[in-house]
């Protein structure tokens, strides 16, 4: 499998005018391999004159544009570390990714399947193209509200820590951890893969995602119990978490205001009514400052479970002690207190709820 690498010349003394010259005849070519990109395209289908572009791969901003001639193209450019690139044709989909490096990359499509153009020339994308290959077999278990599948979980796991273990080096890697993280949702782990990434890629942009998304993890990890606290309900009286202890219980981060919370909302009513028998319950935190509006939020939803605020709004104490920073947030918790999962909405929560509850 390919792995990243930078590409040096040789350096050897120089011993004769006819050397010197001969090297200097070589710089030009190297230098271009080393110091920036070229994409040499050849496309068939599209008309001369026809306009086509590499975007940024997160914002979208134009980086380079050119346009198709007799079936060719070229773009050039330089990334400061690989990273992923889109090229488009015409200003619409379907477009190409890229995974992109400082390399000579040629590209060979067709106008009816551009987005499946055949890319050859960066080290990087070969990487992307043996990751997305060796998960092809298990690409359901990632998809949204995919059905549990233990056997398929545990072989893409292996895939990806495989991965990572034989690719240190590779700009992709990070994505192999992400990958992993998503099924295991374990950030310890996910720390241990990515203590083995060489420092370059620990510190490109998708090595700091996976740096950063470890640290919010380890705050309220999966496994920890979740520490009690106490707040007043709508009567004005003191609720403990504790109090629900023994129960499955959804800690609910929402506020009146919050319109993705109240979208969100019957899909926790229709749980709470199918398992409120079952042990489980939900415990809603509100964001809000005003009292009324919270009462009313609550009656006109149908939120039939106890509710806590000090309606401090984003100075919520219990929102600064965990760290919410945005809502709608849950955290699930077992019997014993432990976590048991974080941030289900629409139909993982149900899934969850009937995988503990059934």
């Amino acid at each position: 499998m390919a792995q990243t690498a930078s590409k040096t010349n040789a350096k050897g003394k120089q011993s004769t005018s006819s050397t010197q010259k001969k090297d200097n005849s070589k710089t030009p070519a190297a230098s271009k391999v080393i110091d920036g990109f070229t994409i040499e395209g050849e496309v068939t289908g599209f008309a001369d004159g026809t306009g086509i572009a590499l975007l940024n791969g997160q914002t979208g901003a134009p980086e380079s544009e050119t346009t198709i001639k007799a079936n060719h193209f070229s773009l050039r450019g330089k990334v400061d570390a690989p990273e992923f690139k889109i090229v488009m044709v015409d200003k619409k989909p379907p477009y190409l990714t890229i995974f992109l490096d400082n390399s000579q990359v040629k590209v060979s499509g067709t106008k009816e399947a551009f987005d499946k153009s055949n890319v050859t020339g960066s080290a990087t994308h070969n990487d992307f193209i043996a990751l997305n290959l060796a998960l092809a077999p298990y690409q359901k278990v990632f998809a949204e509200n995919a059905p549990y599948d233990a056997a398929a979980i545990a072989g893409a796991l292996q895939v990806t820590e495989d991965f990572v273990q034989k690719n240190p080096a590779s700009f992709i890697t990070p994505l192999a951890i992400i990958r992993h993280s998503q099924l295991a949702d374990d950030p310890f782990k996910t720390e241990a893969l990515f203590n083995q990434l060489t420092p370059a890629v620990k510190n490109s942009a998708m090595g700091s995602y996976v740096a950063q998304q470890v640290t919010d993890a380890k705050r309220n990890a999966i496994g920890t119990v979740l520490a009690d606290f106490t707040q007043a309900d709508t009567t004005g009286n003191p609720f403990t978490l504790a109090s629900l202890r023994g129960k499955y219980v959804l800690i609910d981060f929402w506020a009146s205001w919050c319109r993705p919370c109240r979208q969100e909302n019957p899909n926790v009513v229709a749980n709470f009514e199918k398992f409120k028998d079952k042990n489980f319950t939900v415990l809603g935190v509100s964001l809000d400052k005003a009292k009324p509006a919270w009462i009313d939020a609550i009656h006109m939803d149908g939120l039939n479970w106890p509710h806590v605020s000090d309606l401090q709004g984003w100075a919520n104490d219990v929102a600064k002690q965990f760290q919410i920073q945005s809502i709608p947030q849950n955290f699930l918790i077992g019997p014993d207190g432990k976590i048991i999962a974080k941030n289900l909405r629409g139909p993982a929560l149900e899934q969850k709820l009937t995988q503990l509850l059934q």
